[in-house]
Parts: structure tokens; sequence; C-alpha cells
């Protein structure tokens, strides 16, 4: 059975800084695509980031870029998402995914992110 595990989150004000880690378990890890996306109240999930397994390329939002980086350690299973210079706007829910080809096959249950003054 697949588990992904999402810690990390938290309130931080604006200007601020926080890393996510997302767990994996019941799955061959190093063969999946890894991703983050994020979800605000009344919002549609929103795609953050994602790491491909095959050429360890990773892809960012338009809204994340230069600011997000996403990470992976295939020896614990674990997939980060680092944030800096974070907004109000980044506040949301953030999930972590996974799959072989795009990492929506498989979801965490997400961690809150809240970003105020």
């Amino acid at each position: 059975q697949v588990e992904l595990v999402e810690s990390g989150g938290g309130s931080v004000q604006p200007g601020g800084s926080l890393r996510l880690s997302c767990a994996a378990s019941g799955l061959n890890f190093r063969f999946y695509t890894v991703g983050w996306f994020r979800q605000a109240p009344g919002k549609d999930r929103e795609f953050v980031a994602l790491n491909s397994w095959r050429n360890n390329a990773s892809y960012y939002g338009d809204s994340v870029k230069d600011r997000f980086t996403i990470s992976r350690d295939n020896s614990k299973n674990t997939v980060y998402l680092q944030m800096n210079g974070l907004e109000p706007g980044d506040t949301a829910v953030y999930y972590c995914g996974a799959g072989r080809s795009t990492p929506r096959e498989y979801w965490g249950q997400g961690t809150q992110v809240t970003i105020s003054t």
C-alpha cells in the first residue's frame, strides 16, 4: 500500500521560509516522479513543482519559480520543498504527489502553510 506523508507546514510571516517534507512508502521511490501541489480555499489545486525520476529534471509553476526548490533523497524515500520569500498568496494546503509519469497517481493528506503578519 502506497503512503505519502507530508510534514513541515506551519505559519510564518511574509518573507519567511519553510521546508516541507514528504516521506513515501510502499513504492519503488527512485522510479517515481514526485511533486508538490497546493490548494487555497475556494480555488483549484495548483501545480507547484515536480522532479522527474527519468532525468532528475525539476519544473516549477510560474508563481513559485525562483523562490521554491524541489529536491529528493532516494535513500530516504523523501521529497522536499524548500520555500523562500513566502508571500500571503502562498497560503494553502500543500500536497505531495507521486506517479510513474506524472505525480498525480498517489497523494498525501496535505499540510497547511499559512503566511500572515
